[in-house]
């Protein structure tokens, strides 16, 4: 597997990314504009779930945050990519970046059970879909701990 990591780390693309000035500030801006816009769109879709901004009608102010979050999460997504291509082997070590890619999936797979459930009505929130914004938000805020993290570590 180390082979498999090294190699992505001498991909053309990455050798470039690694070697030019800006680049690699460029795509980290893009990465952390990226997740803002994720856990924004996503904290705003939660928190009305929940009851705040009662005043917005649920079904086109929670279509337009889905739309936003998805768009945001295939930025992070391919930046997050890039990012992780520089340091490949390295990243792929660590657990705290494993840790990361767990709550991401365990997040996506909480939004995609949620959706299931939301029609994207004015339908009133029962109790499993309150569980589901509650969990939405510990597992997005996780994401970003853990993140932040790996460039700690």
């Amino acid at each position: 597997m180390d082979g498999f990591f090294a190699g992505i780390e001498q991909l053309a693309l990455v050798r470039g990314l690694k070697a030019s000035f800006v680049a690699y500030p460029i795509v980290n801006a893009l990465h952390i504009m990226s997740i803002g816009a994720l856990l924004t769109s996503v904290w705003l879709m939660d928190l009305r779930i929940l009851g705040a901004f009662r005043s917005l009608p649920q079904a086109p102010f929670i279509a337009l945050l889905r739309r936003t979050a998805f768009a945001a999460f295939g930025g992070a997504l391919v930046t997050g990519s890039l990012l992780f291509s520089v340091r490949a082997s390295e990243y792929a070590a660590m657990p705290i970046f494993l840790a990361k890619m767990g709550l991401i999936l365990l997040a996506g797979a909480n939004f995609l059970a949620f959706m299931r459930r939301a029609k994207g009505g004015e339908e009133p929130v029962d109790g499993a879909a309150t569980m589901l914004a509650v969990l939405s938000l510990m597992l997005w805020t996780a994401v970003l701990f853990a993140g932040r993290f790996i460039g700690f570590l």
